[in-house]
């Protein structure tokens, strides 16, 4: 081993180590967090459980998880607010089973990160008449569900869970709305996707999607990307123009509700191509970019565009 080579593998442990340390202390206020977010504890409080001062903390925090403490702090309270709503407690009980002071703290809290109010939520998709599907394609079983807005879902399925458990996914985002089947329609409706593959013309396709003012963000950052191209997760994260959010933008992905049509399969991690999660499936995801680089190639060869998946 050289000289460099012994400096670089030096170099490498110690980051390593280092890494090892911040973990360490991430992981104690987590705990922290975990155990008293309901009474919506101070940047000091949770530092002092890492035993950091709060500017040290702050930057190792939303370095680590893309997130501040306190947007970390928010998501948690959000996530138990919505669980309050979602069992018919009212606004002010949800709102107090969260550790806040109030509704209008949870108002504000909801419109801050979701870009709606509470009330708004308790009545997510109310009016909404969804019409749902279960098809194959050549990508395997999924269902498709759609409004006369566009498109609000499309997900795949597998033997282990089936079509039932994935409308139930579904009916749990958009509780106050009313579901038919119609299989006819809503063929027709993604017909020019899985069509493509036995050479029919694409027709542009409606999404209709609701999620929070980061996740639209992401989810119209990958709508952006080509077909047949790849990206990774700190590329969207810069698109967006959070450099450091690259954790929150893979959460977001993997809340995606339209698979295939806002292509999440496009984003893969920096280090490894096979190193990557999918809501479906990681052989999904990996035949799928295969099909849409062949199909690129055959477009560049031809001299036509080359066909999107949306």
């Amino acid at each position: 081993m050289t000289s460099r080579q012994s400096a670089q593998q030096h170099s490498a442990q110690q980051s390593a180590r280092q890494q090892a340390q911040d973990y360490a202390r991430i992981e104690k206020a987590l705990a922290y967090i975990r155990d008293n977010f309901r009474d919506q504890p101070e940047l000091d409080d949770i530092a002092d459980a890492a035993a950091l001062s709060p500017f040290h903390f702050q930057r190792l925090f939303t370095r680590w998880a893309g997130v501040s403490p306190k947007q970390f702090l928010g998501y948690l309270t959000l996530d138990l607010a919505k669980r309050s709503l979602d069992r018919a407690q009212s606004v002010l009980d949800a709102a107090y089973d969260a550790g806040l002071s109030g509704p209008s703290r949870l108002h504000d809290l909801f419109v801050n990160f979701e870009g709606i109010t509470p009330g708004q939520y308790k009545d997510m998709g109310a009016g909404l008449d969804i019409r749902y599907g279960v098809h194959h394609g050549f990508l395997g079983d999924f269902v498709v569900a759609l409004t006369d807005r566009g498109i609000c879902a499309l997900q795949f399925f597998g033997p282990e869970d089936g079509p039932e458990d994935t409308l139930a996914d579904i009916r749990k985002r958009l509780p106050g709305a009313s579901f038919r089947p119609a299989q006819d329609e809503t063929w027709a409706a993604c017909e020019s996707v899985f069509g493509a593959a036995r050479g029919n013309p694409a027709k542009p396709l409606r999404l209709w999607y609701r999620g929070t003012n980061f996740q639209i963000k992401v989810w119209q950052a990958l709508l952006s990307i080509p077909p047949g191209q790849l990206v990774t997760y700190g590329d969207i994260a810069r698109a967006i123009g959070q450099p450091t959010a690259s954790r929150a933008v893979g959460t977001a992905i993997g809340a995606n509700p339209i698979g295939l049509l806002i292509p999440c399969h496009r984003v893969i991690r920096a280090t490894d191509l096979f190193d990557t999660g999918y809501r479906w499936g990681t052989e999904r995801k990996l035949a799928l970019i295969g099909w849409e680089q062949a199909q690129a190639e055959t477009a560049e060869n031809t001299g036509e565009p080359a066909r999107a998946t949306a």
